[in-house]
């Protein structure tokens, strides 16, 4: 593709096996910022299939027409819960959230809608947490919290050990060492959150959103992280023993100094991540995507490549 190319033209692609057919304007328009953008903005060289024309990307394509029809005409589409939470995975992968708003806010604005008209049905609610946070050495300790919006909230040294907060939204609220001991925080939102020091042993974050996140110095020993997202997280010293990052997204996270003694890094993304110095020991990246990662003195002893 050249910079002379029509916005207009079309384009092909191939998104995981499934194929769609837009133009240079729909990809480039709404957010010029985007992953997709930059692609077809004619400053790079596309690979095409030579016979078919198709450009195409390893992705499950299953939800970009959503993500095509938000290029399109701006509208965030009214899904199921779950389905969001796959959504937010594509829009963060396309990098869709730095237009005035982007599709990752406008996915997490039609959430906290859903949260707040839900909150009657939870053991507390959002006022209620901000009462409790006034006083000193809160508690939360099994407590059912699912699906409240927490964020920008100052939830430093609080105990959820223990707590339900699947799909909670954490987003930029300040948990420097916050207790997530055995918490099921299942599709929990981090977004930009602050959790340094935190505790998250044993926690389950599967499926959970930490991109941004600043997590030096954190405890994520046995913790499941399988199919997390910690893209462009501060990941320095933090202990990540026997923790289970399977599919899990670390592109970009910065983990100097890192422990991952008996880690699971099956099909974990691991590409431009800085791993200098961190404890790889033993460790198997047989299936680990290392590709334009620092490794600049890990201890890679014994490990399987």
């Amino acid at each position: 593709m050249t910079k002379d190319s029509d916005s207009s033209s079309l384009i092909r692609l191939n998104i995981g096996g499934k194929k769609f057919c837009t133009t240079i304007d729909t990809l480039t328009h709404r957010e010029p910022d985007s992953m997709l953008a930059a692609m077809f903005s004619g400053r790079h060289s596309i690979c095409q299939d030579a016979e078919k024309g198709y450009v195409f990307l390893d992705r499950d394509g299953k939800h970009f027409r959503h993500i095509l029809n938000w290029l399109r005409d701006g509208v965030v589409p009214t899904l199921k819960d779950s389905i969001y939470s796959e959504l937010l995975r594509e829009a963060e992968y396309y990098q869709l959230l730095v237009s005035v708003v982007g599709l990752m806010d406008g996915i997490n604005a039609v959430l906290n809608k859903k949260r707040e008209d839900e909150e009657l049905d939870t053991e507390l609610t959002r006022t209620d947490i901000i009462k409790c946070i006034q006083s000193d050495r809160v508690r939360f300790r099994g407590v059912n919290l699912s699906g409240l919006d927490l964020s920008k909230l100052d939830l430093s040294l609080v105990d959820f050990s223990y707590a339900c907060l699947k799909n909670v939204f954490f987003s930029r609220a300040n948990l420097q060492c916050a207790k997530f001991k055995d918490a099921d925080a299942e599709g929990a939102i981090f977004h930009n959150a602050t959790l340094r020091e935190c505790e998250f042993t044993g926690a389950n974050l599967r499926g959970a959103l930490l991109p941004g996140a600043d997590l030096k110095s954190a405890n994520l020993q046995d913790a499941c992280l399988i199919d997390s997202s910690f893209c462009q997280a501060d990941l320095r010293s933090a202990h990540l023993q026997n923790a289970d990052l399977t599919n899990a997204n670390l592109e970009g996270a910065i983990l100097e100094g890192a422990n991952l003694k008996g880690a699971k890094l099956s099909n974990t993304n691991l590409k431009d991540a800085n791993l200098q110095r961190a404890y790889l020991r033993q460790v198997n990246l047989r299936d680990t995507h290392l590709e334009g990662a620092k490794l600049d003195g890990a201890n890679l002893l014994g490990a399987t490549r």
